[in-house]
């Protein structure tokens, strides 16, 4: 499963996430505070889940957005491919895919909607790709498979419908690479010699 805490008070999240029968939550901001939402920082949350008999971990060091490897930048832009690529994520998913055998995981990163976040569009990717089946929780607690947020996705850009000369699987990556444009981390300080260029 995956979550955006969004501007849910504690109790509606936990309820989202008892809903959804949710045994753990693995918190994959790269930074894990809110300075809005302080219910959601690092120790607050641990604690509630704690109460709830629901276990914590922290992947943002290895499946956050806002990674400290310049190489994974252009022109100030984190690019998916390169983070996809990094030792830090592929550890991060085998954690993910070994910690599923024993629990029943949700993802959690910030944005409600989860076409907004990079928990679908590059972690839930990656895991569906792998043969996993992804689930995203909706503020509202309606539950969308991964496959169904993708054809949204499509729909976003036009490209749900058949085309000529492009296969459905390009179509998909093509809007994959839109939506990472619109939401991919910009570092505004990363110095220009540090940036890569294509």
């Amino acid at each position: 499963m995956t979550i955006g805490h969004s501007t849910h008070q504690l109790s509606g999240f936990l309820t989202l996430l008892r809903q959804s029968e949710v045994t753990a939550v693995a918190d994959v901001r790269s930074v894990p505070a809110s300075r809005y939402m302080p219910q959601f920082n690092q120790n607050s949350l641990e604690k509630a889940l704690h109460e709830e008999g629901i276990k914590y971990v922290f992947l943002g060091a290895e499946l956050g957005a806002r990674t400290k490897d310049s190489a994974c930048y252009v022109d100030g832009r984190v690019q998916y491919s390169r983070l996809a690529q990094t030792r830090e994520f592929a550890h991060g998913i085998e954690r993910l895919e070994k910690g599923v055998k024993a629990e029943s995981i949700a993802i959690m990163c910030t944005e409600g909607d989860p076409l907004a976040c990079h928990r679908t569009v590059l972690i839930a990717k990656v895991l569906a790709e792998r043969g996993m089946a992804v689930n995203h929780i909706h503020t509202d607690g309606r539950v969308e498979t991964h496959a169904s947020a993708m054809k949204r996705l499509m729909a976003k850009f036009g490209l749900a419908e058949d085309e000529l000369f492009r296969t459905r699987d390009e179509r998909l990556e093509d809007a994959l690479r839109r939506q990472e444009d619109e939401i991919a981390y910009v570092d505004e300080v990363l110095p220009a010699d540090r940036m890569v260029d294509v």
